[in-house]
């Protein structure tokens, strides 16, 4: 008989394409969360999955059971939102700082589909590039930075959303159009064109450039469109997470190639109060971010998220 935690588990393994990742998500291990399906297959007697090389495949009896899975979470998410309603507090305001300005584009999803879970929560974006995000926090300015993992600062709750890989944009006529991957020496003597924000916050040079010895002269622009239309028209190169270059690439407006061996990678976290942290419609909007981007965003990895949110209490820096 299917349960909760089975329903919770076909979604992970669903949004995730791998037993690995989906394990992580449920807070299982792999082990435990293939006895899990495998109990649930001997039960009905059917298989669930077949494996392929691009992940796990959904059969005609998993689709099925992944359908049940999705309404039936989706109602108990229902029912607990009208418990906290029951409560009387739920009213609130959240306000949100982009560290990574890309965020934007998945962001307007996130913000509609939260709109109609918490109506009676007043959510918006705070406009403009700010060079501390998390100080908008302490001044009251702001209640929620979407960006990377901050360094500890007393009352704040940091919660995990995803890995992502930045990719090194070019023009399609570029001179390192052949290469499969970029390194940083093949940077050298190129414009870098970035969002106007500190050097330590921009992954490439803090990870690829510094490392390296390398320096490049910079130019900023504050929308992704004009730093694609920079690269386009063979102004510099850019460094831009996958997601915000994919719908470009595809129509070969530029080329993307993956910078070093690896790649370079990087995460994203939501950081807020600590006591906001704790409320449901705060926890809830994490939740949606965590499923929109799994479901919507090519390449991305959802990072661990642990039974309650890191709360730092060391003083701030």
């Amino acid at each position: 008989m299917i349960e909760v935690r089975h329903c919770r588990s076909l979604v992970a393994i669903a949004e995730s394409g791998k037993l690995a990742s989906a394990a992580e998500r449920v807070h299982l291990t792999q082990s435990a969360l293939s006895h899990q399906i495998k109990a649930i297959e001997a039960h009905y007697g059917l298989t669930l999955f077949e494996r392929r090389r691009s992940g796990l495949q959904f059969t005609a009896a998993g689709e099925r059971l992944l359908t049940l899975a999705r309404e039936v979470l989706a109602r108990i998410g229902e029912a607990e939102r009208d418990l906290e309603r029951l409560k009387g507090d739920t009213s609130g305001e959240l306000r949100i700082v982009l560290e990574c300005h890309t965020c934007f584009d998945w962001l307007m999803p996130v913000m509609d589909a939260f709109r109609q879970h918490w109506p009676e929560v007043e959510i918006d974006l705070v406009a403009g590039f700010h060079a501390d995000p998390l100080a908008l926090l302490a001044e009251g300015r702001a209640d929620l930075v979407i960006g990377s993992k901050p360094a500890n600062r007393r009352g704040l709750a940091v919660v995990p959303l995803f890995r992502f890989e930045i990719l090194a944009v070019i023009a399609n006529e570029h001179r390192l159009r052949s290469k499969r991957r970029i390194d940083a020496a093949d940077l050298q003597g190129e414009t870098l064109i970035t969002y106007p924000v500190p050097e330590p916050r921009i992954d490439l040079i803090r990870e690829v450039l510094e490392p390296a010895g390398i320096r490049l002269p910079r130019r900023t622009a504050e929308l992704t469109v004009a730093i694609l239309q920079l690269v386009a028209s063979r102004r510099g190169v850019a460094a831009l997470p996958n997601w915000g270059v994919r719908n470009y690439v595809e129509h070969d407006y530029v080329l993307a190639k993956r910078i070093g061996p690896s790649g370079l990678w990087s995460e994203l976290h939501a950081t807020m109060p600590a006591a906001l942290a704790e409320r449901s419609f705060a926890q809830d909007f994490v939740r949606i971010v965590r499923t929109i981007c799994a479901r919507d965003l090519d390449g991305i990895e959802l990072l661990t998220q642990p039974e309650a949110p890191r709360i730092n209490s060391a003083p701030s820096r």
